[in-house]
């Protein structure tokens, strides 16, 4: 009796085991990978020093927002200069006219003017332009993400105040080996997890690299192969639940039940 029941208990271990063993291989591990974004950097078109800073980081701000302002000294002074060349310019202009339809003045008087006052209307225009852009706008809606000038430092021309991070702009970079590529197209689905996260978050596959990273030599060896990966990004449903910089694994099946790593 009891040998029958040691078969009976060492049989059940088995098939237990043997149970677990398959739970285990059909669990997903995932793929390592990190979430980064594409910031939009807001900068002045000529150097100048911050005067005025009216965001901080982790503000969210709408389209049009008033983010910053730069000294207008001499773009002011440029533009009082135009004024008054286009003040002349109409003069000028005016007294030709008036001498054209009198008979006293000749066309080519008249077309000089005409040709001045134009010039000078385009670098008033200019001028107003340049005085303009000593203030920036937010030119999309998101969050500030860093600030790299403050009050009273200088910037030089075309380098950026700071950067906005909009929400649809966040990306997932992962990497799949050779052997998983077959099974992952545009468009498909991925569910994502992270520590401390919520456990519904998906992505969108929405590019996948034509060629390999760390390639190794043109000969390849089986093993050589087996190390080739390839990056696919992806757009999260939810971006406001991640942050950028964040380790995360992504599935390729969402149905599939995430293996245990600890």
């Amino acid at each position: 009796m009891r040998s029958s029941q040691a078969i009976f208990s060492l049989a059940l271990t088995i098939v237990l085991a043997a149970g677990l063993a398959g739970c285990n291989e059909q669990r997903d591990p995932g793929f390592q990978g990190w979430v980064e974004a594409d910031m939009i950097f807001v900068s002045p078109d000529e150097a100048g020093r911050v005067i005025k800073l009216n965001v901080r980081e982790g503000d969210e701000v709408k389209v049009g927002d008033h983010l910053y302002s730069v000294d207008d000294d001499l773009q002011l002074a440029d533009l009082n200069q135009n004024k008054a060349t286009l003040a002349n310019a109409q003069q000028t202009y005016d007294r030709a006219a008036s001498l054209s339809k009198t008979g006293a003045g000749t066309q080519a008087n008249l077309d000089s003017a005409v040709s001045a006052l134009r010039v000078a209307q385009a670098r008033v225009a200019t001028s107003e332009t340049r005085l303009a852009r000593r203030k920036g706008f937010a030119p999309v809606a998101g969050t500030i993400q860093q600030i790299y000038f403050r009050e009273g430092e200088m910037v030089a021309a075309q380098r950026p105040v700071l950067s906005i991070m909009p929400p649809g702009n966040m990306k997932l970079r992962f990497f799949v080996p050779e052997t998983e590529l077959s099974k992952l197209a545009i468009g498909d689905t991925v569910r994502v997890s992270c520590d401390n996260c919520a456990a519904d978050l998906t992505a969108k596959i929405y590019f996948i690299a034509t060629s390999a990273e760390y390639t190794p030599p043109v000969i390849y060896s089986l093993d050589e192969r087996n190390k080739l990966v390839y990056l696919i990004q992806a757009r999260p449903s939810r971006p406001d639940a991640l942050r950028v910089g964040q380790p995360i694994d992504v599935h390729l099946n969402p149905k599939t039940p995430v293996a245990d790593k600890r």
